[in-house]
């Protein structure tokens, strides 16, 4: 199986990735149906990358049809262990201005009509999400970024909503209140899922507005996303091919997290009782552990 240095998930802005050489379109099938978009593999710098469209070829798919189970399973067939996810967020913070890039360390699920899980029927897992982005992945995301033309943050919980409309102004308001830095509407499930497949994974949220809570700023339209991740999509290719080198050096990688294990104390369900078909269908994620 080719090893990959990485799979970039790419959000509103960003729907392909420049400079890969040796470029490859996969059509790929899961359990769970067919990802968004095929998934596009290339090298960059002797390393081999794949990107897949969250929203489809053309934007095609809200963030509520996004069929996030077969996107994050599509990689995991690819043997890929870490996942960039690029997407567009609304700061719910003063400092954190339109043009800033977050690495987020949190999320809070706000969505309600979402597939959360690859499990279930006659297979129960409670996967442990304390911290739902991998720490290290995120630490190298960040230092990819270092010296670029704007500024980053790190650190920031981030809410997801279930769009596709954006916040109500008594909505981004309470966000505030409980102590949120973002509201997006991509993160949940995608992370949760990527936990499940024991895949490390990180997101760089680009800040296009305000939400709507800001009383000096105008309330955030499509224009405004558009057009600041426009700007913002040369400083994302960049970083990422700085983190191919960075992650080329870097020593000892999955002993510094536990995410490649998320799984092994996570099954509840008595092996003697497990559904038999669920125990074929997802032997991709849990073969290691269930023969």
């Amino acid at each position: 199986m080719t090893e990959y240095a990485f799979g970039i998930i790419g959000g509103s802005g960003l729907y392909g990735f420049e400079g890969f050489e040796n470029v490859e379109t996969l059509e790929l099938d899961t359990p769970f149906g067919k990802p968004s978009s095929p998934i596009v593999t290339g090298s960059i710098h002797g390393k081999k990358l794949a990107f897949l469209a969250r929203h489809g070829i053309g934007h095609v798919y809200s963030p509520t049809e996004v069929n996030y189970r077969a996107n994050i399973w599509a990689f995991k067939l690819l043997g890929i262990d870490k996942i960039i996810s690029v997407s567009a967020v609304g700061s719910l913070r003063e400092d954190y201005a339109p043009g800033d890039i977050i690495i987020p360390d949190q999320i809070f699920d706000f969505t309600k009509d979402r597939e959360r899980s690859f499990f279930g029927n006659g297979m129960v897992v409670h996967i442990s999400s304390a911290d739902p982005f991998c720490p290290v992945l995120s630490k190298l995301l960040l230092k990819a970024l270092e010296g670029v033309d704007t500024r980053v943050h790190n650190s920031g919980t981030m809410v997801t909503i279930e769009g596709p409309r954006f916040s109500t102004r008594g909505e981004s308001n309470t966000f505030r209140k409980l102590g949120f830095s973002l509201v997006g509407m991509t993160a949940c499930p995608e992370a949760f899922l990527a936990r499940e497949a024991e895949i490390h994974y990180a997101t760089m949220a680009h800040v296009t507005d305000y939400d709507s809570w800001h009383e000096t700023e105008e309330a955030v339209t499509v224009d405004m996303v558009i057009n600041t991740l426009k700007k913002n999509t040369a400083i994302a290719q960049r970083s990422l091919v700085r983190l191919v080198d960075l992650l080329s050096t870097e020593e000892g990688f999955s002993k510094q997290c536990l995410c490649d294990e998320a799984l092994k104390y996570a099954f509840i369900t008595n092996p003697g009782h497990m559904d038999t078909a669920m125990k074929e269908k997802l032997t991709l994620l849990t073969g290691k552990y269930l023969g």
